[in-house]
């Protein structure tokens, strides 16, 4: 039996959600029963949400499992080193059917004081997006902490948030402690550190099935926001038809976009990280060595660190974003 590690698909983990929809069964094939799904959770390390291989002599396995077993040889060196048996990242894709609350997360300092967990920076690539459909992100222009809770006691919080329009494609830079919320009718990619922990601060008085408006975290969330404004907030790039397009990099995640209509040759030799592909368009061939995986629109995959070459074979025009620490 051949024992080595090879790409890696992983299992879904869906999430219904009061603000979800269908767009994600019916744009990148994820099988759920319910009308509200918001979220796939692609790729989890998070307790009790892990991430379960789906393909190959692995298959069953959680994502925990292999990095105590494989340790370097899947995360990379230098990952392993730092966080342990804990797989640093959180991939999801994001359907919001109606309106996400508006919200903060906490930097690393205060998540781990708090919740000893790290804590949450992200970003999203807009993947679908009906017109006229807008983002909240940060302040319109620096703001008080006086000024941002009287506009919230008095329900005037959207007054000072800056409103931006979309269009797929375009990239955004989430840090800890900028005030944000995916409007409805947008499907985005999210890249994140791994962490679930949110601060609500506002939901639009929504109430759930049982007739409960969802619970706020408002003094919590003083403590970490961001009060000044936000320019601009969306990530500028020139898309490389088959080359590599940097998007983001920063200390906790680096992502680049590929988008390729001939084969490509990508070498991580040099990288001691783990790489993932979100496939968000297209389809391809992934070889690496003597594996081989067809990869298509809507699949995650964990390329383990000890894997130095891969070969992307793309069957149409393919668009994927990789990445890496």
């Amino acid at each position: 039996m051949n024992n080595k590690l090879y790409p890696l698909k992983f299992t879904p983990i869906l999430k219904d959600k009061i603000w979800g929809g269908t767009k994600l069964k019916t744009l990148f094939g994820k099988d759920a029963l319910t009308a509200k799904l918001g979220e796939s959770w692609e790729l989890s390390g998070i307790e009790n949400e892990e991430s379960v291989v789906s393909n190959g002599f692995l298959a069953g396995n959680k994502l925990s499992e292999l990095i105590e077993i494989y340790m370097g040889d899947l995360v990379g060196d230098e990952v392993f080193d730092t966080f342990g048996h804990s797989f640093p990242l959180l991939f999801k894709l994001i359907d919001a059917n109606e309106n996400l609350s508006i919200q903060v997360h906490p930097g690393d300092e205060v998540a781990a004081q708090r919740h000893n967990s790290l804590g949450k920076t992200e970003m999203w690539v807009v993947l679908d997006a009906d017109p006229g459909a807008e983002l909240i992100i940060g302040f319109r222009k620096d703001c008080s902490q006086e000024q941002y809770v009287y506009a919230l006691e008095n329900e005037m919080i959207e007054e000072l948030l800056q409103g931006v329009p979309v269009v797929p494609g375009d990239v955004f830079f989430i840090p800890a402690g900028l005030v944000h919320a995916i409007g409805k009718g947008i499907v985005v990619a999210e890249i994140q550190q791994s962490s679930d922990i949110t601060y609500r601060i506002y939901d639009f008085k929504r109430k759930d099935d049982a007739g409960n408006e969802r619970e706020l975290h408002t003094e919590q969330a003083l403590e970490v926001i961001d009060f000044n404004a936000c320019k601009n907030p969306k990530t500028q790039y020139s898309p490389i038809l088959n080359a590599l397009t940097p998007l983001v990099s920063c200390e906790y995640f680096t992502t680049n976009m590929i988008q390729c209509d001939k084969a490509l040759t990508r070498n991580y030799g040099n990288t001691d990280s783990f790489v993932v592909y979100m496939c968000t368009e297209g389809k391809f061939l992934l070889e690496a060595g003597t594996e081989k995986l067809v990869v298509v629109k809507g699949d995650t995959v964990l390329i383990p660190a000890c894997l130095n070459e891969i070969e992307i074979i793309p069957e149409t025009k393919t668009k994927l974003l990789e990445v890496y620490i």
